[in-house]
């Protein structure tokens, strides 16, 4: 598996690894000012799969559809799901798996595989996913076994020193101001089971990767794995 598809200086994807796609976009929630970032993961037939996306614009579309057929769309928990009805209604024929709840959350959207349902054969020997058990986020990490690449959405966070004053502010007083880190908000209302979570992020740091791919910020190249680690040491004490 390559990354031998041209990318133009016009083209909204950033070749990050084998087969591994990033689009970060601009993000605003409660006044900060952030990015979210989508992937697109190749599959073992050539097929694309689109992770956590981001609004869909005429260009990220053509650059999206360059580089194959789009077969999966994936929200990987309750939250990065905002422009998940466009990309439905683009790619029609595209599997949409998603959080069980947001069936329930988002009853306008079609759900056609839940997260921890049986395996997706499409997924066998390049795609393992980790559901995050004892967490209100119902996250699903995804290991994407040929580049050796772990993608988190909201696990932890890689926003680096925002310059926006009420962004610089809110991430110093939670605790990611330019570190790899949970947010203390999402560490403290979000886990209801210290145990189960810590059985799953065991497992998922189990994998041997470097690369990490975070929902909002910058991916690590390298690290990746030992700061996902150091953002979860909590759970083991």
């Amino acid at each position: 598996m390559t990354t031998s598809e041209p990318v133009s200086q016009s083209n909204p994807l950033i070749a990050f690894a084998d087969g591994v796609w990033l689009c970060p976009a601009p993000a605003r929630f409660a006044g900060l000012r952030l990015t979210s970032t989508m992937a697109v993961l190749r599959l073992s037939d050539g097929a694309l799969l689109v992770y956590s996306p981001v609004a869909l614009t005429p260009d990220r579309r053509a650059a999206v559809e360059a580089l194959g057929r789009v077969a999966h769309l994936y929200a990987p928990n309750l939250f990065h799901r905002s422009w998940l009805g466009e990309w439905i209604t683009a790619f029609p024929s595209a599997r949409v798996h998603a959080p069980r709840a947001l069936r329930k959350k988002r009853p306008d959207l079609r759900v056609d595989r839940c997260h921890g349902d049986a395996p997706e054969p499409a997924f066998a020997g390049v795609l393992e996913e980790i559901v995050v058990e004892g967490c209100r986020l119902e996250e699903t990490a995804v290991y994407y076994r040929p580049a050796q690449t772990t993608l988190v959405a909201d696990l932890v966070h890689n926003v680096g020193r925002p310059a926006h004053a009420w962004t610089s502010l809110y991430t110093r007083m939670n605790g990611f101001y330019d570190r790899v880190a949970l947010s203390r908000v999402i560490r403290w209302t979000a886990f209801t089971d210290r145990k189960a979570a810590r059985r799953c992020l065991d497992d998922l740091l189990a994998r041997p990767f470097e690369r990490l791919v975070v929902g909002h910020g910058s991916p690590l190249v390298t690290g990746g794995r030992d700061a996902l680690a150091a953002a979860y040491a909590w759970l083991h004490a």
